[in-house]
């Protein structure tokens, strides 16, 4: 009932604005100001100069990307053979008073699995710098697509065990 009452006012106000006399509002018809006059002409632009992007390629592409993966790989197999023993501080570290000695224990065990990934993170962050080296130049990436999917399988697996072990630790 109040929502139709407040309808029938707002309807009855806009019909008011409606109803005023002539001659009181300017004209919407085009104004001489208003008209097109002259001719409009495209500006001439620079050419976009992209800049090269230095990458480290000693050895050509495929051996930098060999030499990436082989860097990530070799970075996960020593987080793997570490997850166990900072697992084992997790779990012993699970209920803890944080401060503890289990819980500082735990700590660090998890913060040494945190370097061990920040170096596949590197081989990552260099496969980065080829993919858009190669995007902004406009060059074949698709081997360093392949190299860069594996690398961040690799990091994605140690994210997922360290947020499991960190879950543990609270």
């Amino acid at each position: 009932m109040r929502c139709t009452a407040i309808l029938l006012f707002a309807a009855g106000a806009m019909l008011a604005g409606c109803a005023s006399a002539e001659g009181q509002y300017p004209s919407l018809a085009v104004r001489d100001v208003e008209r097109v006059q002259g001719r409009f002409e495209p500006i001439e632009s620079a050419p976009l100069d992209v800049p090269e992007v230095q990458v480290d390629l000693a050895g050509g592409l495929d051996a930098r990307l060999a030499s990436l993966l082989t860097q990530a790989r070799a970075a996960h197999e020593e987080f793997v053979a570490s997850t166990p023993a900072a697992a084992n501080r997790a779990a012993a570290a699970s209920g803890a008073a944080i401060g503890s000695d289990a819980w500082a224990a735990a700590q660090v065990a998890l913060a040494d699995l945190d370097s061990i990934r920040s170096r596949t993170a590197i081989a990552l962050g260099d496969l980065d710098i080829l993919y858009i080296a190669a995007s902004v130049q406009a060059e074949e990436r698709g081997a360093i697509d392949v190299v860069r999917e594996r690398v961040i399988a690799i990091v994605s697996e140690e994210d997922e065990a360290l947020a499991q072990l960190r879950a543990r630790v609270r």
